[in-house]
Order: C-alpha cells, then sequence, then structure tokens
C-alpha cells in the first residue's frame, strides 16, 4: 500500500469524526437553547397567570381598606412595569422582584383588617396566589437547570468552540432577588 494514499484515508476519517463532533455538538446547543426558552415560557405563563389575579385582589382589598391608597397603587404600579418588561432578562427579574415586595406589604396591610381576612373572595384569591407562586417556584427551577445544562455546555470543551462560532452565550439565570433572598424573622 502507498503511505500517501494511508495518509489521505487517515485524514479524511479525521476529518470526518470532527465534522461529526462539530454537527453533534452543534445540535446539542441548539436543543439546550430551544430547552431555555421553552422553559422561560412557562416561568412567562405562571407570571401571566400571578399578573392577573392582582386587579382582583386589589379591588377585594381597595374595598375593605380603601385608604391604604399609598399601598394599593404600589402593587398596580409594579404590576404595569412587571407586565410591561418584555424577554427574560435582569430588567424583567427586578420588576418581578419588585412586584413580590408591593404583593407582600398589600398582605401586610390585610392582616391590620380582619374582616378583610374573612372575607370568602379575598382568602380565595390569596390561595390561588399562593397556588401561582408555587408553579413559579417550580417553573423557575425548570428554566434554572436549563441555563444551567446550556451554561455547561457553552463554556466546555469541545463544545465551547462550537459555541463561539455559533453565536452560543450563556444565559443568565432568575434567581431570587430582596426579600425573597433574606431570613424570614419568626417571633413568638
Amino acid at each position: 500500500m502507498n503511505l500517501g494514499l494511508v495518509l489521505v484515508a487517515v485524514l479524511v476519517v479525521l476529518v470526518v469524526v470532527l465534522l461529526v463532533v462539530a454537527v453533534g455538538g452543534y445540535n446539542r446547543l441548539v436543543r439546550l437553547r430551544a430547552q431555555v426558552h421553552a422553559s422561560w415560557a412557562q416561568v412567562d405563563v405562571q407570571l401571566k397567570r400571578r399578573h392577573s389575579l392582582i386587579p382582583n385582589l386589589v379591588s377585594t382589598v381597595q374595598g375593605y381598606a380603601g385608604h391604604e391608597r399609598a399601598t394599593l397603587e404600589a402593587v398596580t404600579a409594579a404590576r404595569a412595569t412587571a407586565t410591561t418588561v418584555a424577554g427574560g432578562g435582569p430588567a424583567r427579574v427586578d420588576a418581578e422582584d419588585a412586584l413580590t415586595v408591593a404583593l407582600g406589604r398589600l398582605f401586610a396591610v390585610a392582616e391590620a383588617y380582619p374582616q378583610l381576612r374573612a372575607s370568602e373572595n379575598f382568602a380565595g384569591l390569596q390561595r390561588e396566589l399562593a397556588a401561582t407562586e408555587d408553579k413559579i417556584a417550580y417553573a423557575r427551577q425548570f428554566y434554572n437547570s436549563s441555563v444551567q445544562s446550556l451554561n455547561t455546555a457553552v463554556q466546555t470543551l469541545p463544545t465551547n468552540v462550537i459555541a463561539g462560532l455559533g453565536g452560543f452565550r450563556p444565559e443568565s439565570y432568575f434567581e431570587a432577588t430582596g426579600p425573597e433572598r433574606t431570613d424570614v424573622s419568626v417571633r413568638f
């Protein structure tokens, strides 16, 4: 056998193997990015559900505690901001965190009104909102897991080379900030 022919055959096999690895890595990155986008869509669905509950909650509280105008306006403004911020970047996370803080203040105000707390409508809305918050937490956990998979692939060999050539970038986590990170103080 001719040595030149063997070298050409080895080079062809090497090129084919590299192409298979490159195509496989690229396809994996595409799947991971699609999973990140799909998981963010699930977070977004739950956030929209929370946004749709807030007007009813504000109306109910307003009926019992109308003079708590500043708190009600803060919740309404935070909801408006959260619904207008598009995408899933840091601005959206900050807007949702501000809404969470405003809702916390609203529930703190509700504690001062026994008739409001006893209201069937308020209790139902509070249960729905709590269930929605649980769904948001689950969807956020799935999203962050998807982001971790993508970010790991983007930052490790050999897919980091393919990611650089293909324009893949690490995604941001949807992390708890502000009041969600502080310890809860319980006093007896």
